[in-house]
């Protein structure tokens, strides 16, 4: 055993903060991307919004380059220029104080202009605050509002009462447990709750659900008797079996499906607690005359500038020079890394405008296969990097808006021609069914037969279903129309 010395050669990635903070941008979405510089702009005080409309390479090449180059200079060639750029607090602040108030942006006129305190509710009433003002507003003892509460809290999207891991049958005996309420007491609190609007809310199954809205609208005794016992074959339109078990010509029974379809099957659907999520553009596609032009799309983003304001803290005291030093260089990154981001979703788009460009000039019929390495040696960069750059990325086109994930699809083989792009055959499959009779749909097999005589598109029947079930289509048992 003995110590030696040895020289290694070696290679590893060092992910330094720069590169890590500029992943980080070019995997975000344009909103998460807004947050995040409002964020930075309230940490970092040497970043401000620029009004002035001037570039923010500019600022980034110059101002900052000169501000900390600078910095050291400032002291030896003028020891003078720190004290005349020096900030009076005291008198600054004095006459912060005197200035008049601004004036409002509605002219005056006093409080009756302003919107009511319903017009400005930062977000919808949801289900459970619904439900939960009707229970105070009801009849009911302290032990039942507590058990009311328990359901409420209990329910899901559709407003059906369901508890993970518990049988129907249970619910409402492991509630009343849980407050000290009689289980038949609080089957009749249920009972009570049901008919709260949205009308057939806390129920247990879509049976109950639909008995409560029949008993409610006082329909015949027919649609009870198949809502209590044919839920099933109503399900699968399976009238002809509804009509031999009830003994009743399949005509009745046609009007029956027809009364029952028009009640509530969910009734939570009108008070989902999702806010809607509206998409802005990152890009823009314009075409000029015969040439598609990719633009970025600034507008709502903060133009980024370093603020001089911060210079005179940087003459006398080297903590606070120092500070801002750091300051200036996290912000000099964080511009970089934006305009970064912005060159490479343009890049990428226009790779993409011209690999597709049939897509732009013919419709989705034309879009070709592709995949993220053709991108990827089409503009030299990897694969991971192109993946992140489409990643919740949208682009505003003639065609319509676009994430630009969508423009990457699988090949699906023709028979004596190109390759077409699985969007396409999904497209292909959507138009069939919206040209079929919806008395005599096309089935899963007919439609591959289509496809192949008619397209020459050659793929398997659970292909089809898997591509209908993504295009949000029923199966043809169930797009069938009896009346």
């Amino acid at each position: 055993m003995e110590i030696k010395q040895q020289l290694r050669l070696s290679q590893q990635l060092v992910m330094t903060p720069q590169l890590q903070q500029a992943i980080k941008l070019l995997q975000m979405s344009r909103m998460e991307l807004a947050e995040l510089v409002q964020e930075e702009l309230l940490e970092n005080p040497v970043l401000e919004d620029s009004l002035d409309g001037r570039d923010n390479r500019e600022v980034a090449e110059s101002t900052i380059d000169q501000q900390i180059a600078s910095d050291d200079k400032a002291a030896t060639e003028d020891p003078n220029k720190a004290k005349k750029d020096e900030i009076d607090w005291e008198q600054y602040l004095e006459n912060h104080s005197l200035q008049a108030p601004m004036p409002s942006f509605r002219g005056g006129g006093g409080d009756d202009e302003l919107p009511g305190v319903d017009q400005t509710l930062s977000r919808a009433e949801d289900l459970s605050e619904h439900l939960l003002w009707q229970l105070r507003m009801g009849d009911f003892v302290e032990d039942e509002q507590r058990f009311g509460a328990l359901v409420i809290g209990n329910l899901d999207d559709h407003g059906y009462l369901r508890i993970e891991g518990v049988p129907e049958e249970q619910v409402v005996p492991r509630l009343a447990e849980e407050v000290g309420l009689d289980p038949e007491d609080a089957e009749e609190v249920l009972k009570m709750m049901q008919r709260f609007d949205p009308l057939g809310v806390c129920s247990r199954s879509l049976r109950e659900c639909l008995l409560v809205q029949a008993e409610h609208f006082g329909m015949d005794e027919l649609v009870v008797k198949v809502i209590e016992e044919h839920i099933p074959n109503l399900e699968k339109r399976n009238y002809g079996a509804i009509a031999r078990a009830l003994d009743v010509p399949v005509e009745e029974i046609y009007d029956v499906a027809q009364v029952i379809a028009e009640l509530e099957p969910r009734p939570g659907r009108n008070y989902v607690s999702e806010e809607p999520r509206y998409i802005t553009p990152d890009v823009y596609v314009h075409k000029v005359g015969d040439e598609y032009y990719v633009v970025p799309n600034d507008d709502g983003m903060p133009k980024l500038k370093i603020s001089g304001f911060y210079r005179a803290a940087m003459a006398d005291n080297p903590k606070a020079k120092e500070y801002i030093q750091n300051k200036l260089r996290s912000a000099q990154w964080l511009i970089r890394s934006i305009d970064q981001r912005r060159k490479t979703i343009v890049k990428v788009t226009e790779c993409i405008v011209e690999k597709q460009r049939d897509f732009f000039d013919k419709g989705i019929e034309h879009l070709k296969p592709m995949i993220l390495r053709d991108i990827a040696e089409a503009v030299d960069m990897h694969e991971s990097t192109i993946s992140r750059v489409t990643s919740n990325k949208y682009v505003h086109t003639p065609r319509g808006l676009f994430e630009l994930k969508f423009f990457f699809n699988s090949a699906i083989k023709r028979e004596g021609r190109a390759d077409i792009a699985s969007e396409s055959v999904k497209q292909a499959i959507k138009k069939i069914i919206d040209g079929e009779d919806e008395r005599n749909p096309y089935s899963d097999q007919a439609i591959v037969e289509i496809l192949r005589d008619t397209h020459g598109i050659k793929i398997a029947r659970r292909t089809v279903a898997k591509y209908r079930e993504m295009l949000g289509i029923l199966s043809s048992s169930k797009r069938k129309k009896y009346f």
